[in-house]
């Protein structure tokens, strides 16, 4: 602490506050102590120094200023998107009721339901498949078996499947290998398992409805019948949703629709990311942050968003006080604000090795010198690294308190996106003590380049999130390669498309050169002038402009829809998918999967589910075959330093980074996308054991029950605002 006082000085204008002389040094150079005296960063809460790292509270993170009667009609909204899922939950209830007075012999409302205890921190799941228990289920007295309603229905309707448990494991076949040589000799490749299935056993329930108890090989004990118990107070639900509708018709009444006479997208706000025959939705909606009205410009946001369309906001980070997102300063703020035990293991990272697929150990001084310098394997193929969820998303906020502030703040839409207090955001409502999950904010800080490798790009290969998710790129760095690496580059190619042929991956004379959609390397002859407003390109996408990637190193040029203004090359390079897709787009990977690389660039042996299982990674060539075979294009647009972009749930999507980049998102629920958190909670429950995907970590049904709990009460004291 000593020889830190040394460079710290009372500000000169306001003498109650420091500042840090290096902080000086480093972020304003040009500039005297004595010109920062008069604005002091510290007090402007624009510093990058220890001390203001480590403070929270400064930045005012909710943007939100809302009328008691637009709380209101949000709240009605709220609840009246709900009442469904809500409704459908006291059914199956009902039904799981009805089977107990068939057992117990007694009319239903005579039913008696014993509770058990579970305290708010902890989560209560069916062992047999895994998904999350929020009330009503049966379990073992003596074992403690618990199984949900959803697995009771399908043993008496004699459709329970067993549960597959995946045991395959990628090969790693040498380093050369994976650079396109042959395989280390068999004698030291270990074998692959493989898969182990339940044994099918007969679990069947009693013409009454009684199930039994299953025995050991599949968890349970064999021995009690199972009893039906509860989590929450009796009738506790159904009270509730009757409550909820009452209150919407009340509400009815006394709202006016704020939102009839709003106006349309304007055709400045879309943007071109898809070129889909006799489709509607091509463009994206693609406000400035800088220039959105937030009450009519939120009823645009909801327009796109019930369709499940992704949406792009710009310039979020020229909203908030500029605090400094280089990696390290980041990672200086994570060292200065930990005790001396936690510091030393700040001082190595595990990174994923996107060749490979798998973690390595490298220090972290090492891993921020190549995401500014880059890093070469010894042959000179580009090494991509990336790091995940670093520092962890559960300790991000004390850890890093006034970077997740400045996240917070530059959250466009914040009554959907908002962590803490978003009015339309499900996760928030859950009261304190109930164990919520883990929703971010996580950062993301990977290497990138321009030119698609084909093997170890630094990507999110394609996945589906169960939650909606707002993505902001927060910082980037261009890492040029050099001309050796660049024939190196060539070089390795032709050795990986020999070896793609010997594997056959690929087929003999298939297009090696296939050109990204929307992407600078398409040479389609249009002239720009001649585009018309209402297919505006988004920025950062350039697949209209007669220019290579090679002449835009280092040049800007004008966009047609923003005059005079020079546009940035983006960051990253994002695939979203449309719902309505899914199914041909699984079928393709399921057509196609031999033709992918996964772990150790091995080829993909094993779908359990081309999505969840998060092993492929469509190229431009893929890309391109998926349109000529199915018909199925994604959106396609680069992601520009400072942009937003709003992932709907259940919209399968991949990432390749164009530059170095940190990305910084947080995972919300929006009550129009709450039929698809309940769809992917199905799909995930009939995954394998051990699938990464299988645990419902989200438990969206008790968001339901909770997020509606809440608007009751935050109406009902609202109410008299309206009289």
């Amino acid at each position: 602490m000593k020889s830190e006082r040394k460079y710290v000085v009372p500000c000169g204008k306001c003498r109650t506050k420091v500042y840090c002389i290096q902080c000086i040094k480093q972020w304003y150079p040009k500039m005297s102590e004595l010109d920062v005296a008069e604005i002091c960063p510290f007090c402007r809460r624009n510093c990058n120094c220890s001390v203001c790292l480590h403070t929270s509270g400064f930045i005012e993170t909710s943007k939100i200023n809302m009328t008691d009667c637009e709380k209101v009609e949000h709240l009605s909204y709220l609840m009246v998107s709900l009442l469904p899922f809500l409704r459908q939950i006291c059914e199956e209830q009902t039904q799981e009721i009805e089977f107990e007075a068939s057992i117990q012999r007694v009319h239903s409302s005579k039913v008696g339901v014993s509770e058990t205890l579970c305290g708010n921190d902890e989560r209560v799941y069916c062992n047999h498949c895994a998904t999350s228990i929020i009330d009503l289920h049966r379990s073992c007295p003596k074992c403690s078996y618990e199984l949900c309603l959803t697995c009771c229905k399908e043993i008496r309707e004699g459709r329970l499947s067993g549960r597959a448990e995946m045991k395959f494991q990628y090969v790693n076949r040498g380093y050369g290998y994976m650079h396109g040589g042959d395989p280390l000799p068999e004698s030291c490749l270990h074998q692959t398992p493989d898969d182990h299935v339940e044994p099918s056993v007969m679990w069947s329930a009693d013409d009454n409805g009684t199930i039994s108890c299953p025995p050991t090989e599949m968890g349970g004990c064999g021995d009690c019948v199972l009893e039906l118990t509860r989590i929450l107070p009796d009738r506790w639900i159904s009270d509730l949703e009757k409550e909820a509708r009452d209150l919407v018709l009340i509400l009815d009444n006394k709202l006016t629709n704020l939102r009839q006479n709003r106006a349309e997208t304007g055709t400045d706000m879309l943007c071109k990311a898809a070129s889909r025959e006799g489709s509607d939705d091509n463009l994206l909606y693609c406000p400035d942050s800088t220039k959105i009205q937030e009450d009519e410009e939120l009823f645009r946001f909801q327009k796109h968003w019930i369709k499940g369309e992704p949406v792009i906001v710009r310039n979020v980070l020229d909203k908030v006080t500029g605090l400094s997102w280089e990696p390290m300063v980041m990672w200086r703020a994570l060292c200065e604000n930990v005790d001396s035990e936690v510091s030393s293991m700040m001082s190595e990272v595990k990174a994923i090795d996107c060749l490979a697929s798998c973690e390595v150990e490298i220090s972290t001084r090492q891993f921020f010198k190549g995401y500014t310098q880059g890093r070469t394997y010894d042959n000179f193929w580009p090494e991509m690294l990336k790091l995940k969820d670093w520092p962890p998303s559960d300790k991000f906020e004390d850890l890093m308190p006034r970077h997740c502030d400045e996240f917070i703040s530059a959250l466009p839409f914040q009554e959907y996106s908002d962590p803490r207090a978003g009015i339309l955001n499900l996760a928030v409502k859950l009261p304190s003590g109930v164990l919520k999950p883990d929703l971010g904010p996580k950062t993301y800080i990977a290497y990138g380049v321009a030119e698609e490798l084909g093997r170890g790009d630094s990507v999110t290969k394609l996945h589906c999130d169960m939650s909606d998710a707002v993505n902001i790129l927060t910082h980037t760095e261009e890492v040029l390669l050099t001309e050796e690496q660049h024939s190196a580059v060539e070089r390795l190619k032709k050795e990986h498309r020999a070896q793609d042929l010997k594997e056959n991956l690929v087929r003999d004379g298939m297009d090696e050169s296939i050109e990204e959609p929307n992407s600078d390397n398409n040479k389609e002859d249009t002239d720009v002038s001649e585009i018309n407003d209402s297919e505006l390109l988004p920025s950062g996408i350039r697949g209209e402009f007669k220019m290579s990637r090679d002449e835009m190193q280092g040049t800007a040029f004008t966009c047609p829809h923003s005059e005079g203004t020079m546009v940035e090359s983006g960051g990253a390079l994002w695939d979203i998918f449309r719902r309505q897709d899914v199914p041909k787009l699984e079928a393709y990977l399921r057509k196609h999967f031999k033709e992918f690389r996964h772990v150790y660039c091995s080829p993909v042996e094993q779908v359990i589910h081309p999505i969840h299982d998060q092993c492929f990674y469509l190229s431009s060539e893929h890309k391109k075959k998926l349109k000529e075979e199915f018909g199925v294009e994604p959106w396609t647009f680069e992601q520009k330093l400072g942009e937003a972009v709003f992932i709907p749930a259940g919209c399968p999507h991949q990432v390749r980074n164009l530059k170095s980049c940190t990305k910084v998102a947080v995972d919300f629920v929006s009550p129009e996308n709450v039929d698809e958190c309940l769809r992917l909670t199905k799909e995930f429950r009939l995954l394998p054991k051990n699938h990464r995907a299988r645990e419902d970590k989200l438990e969206i049904q008790k968001m339901i029950l909770y997020a509606v709990a809440q608007a009751i009460k935050d109406a009902n004291s609202l109410i008299p605002a309206l009289n």
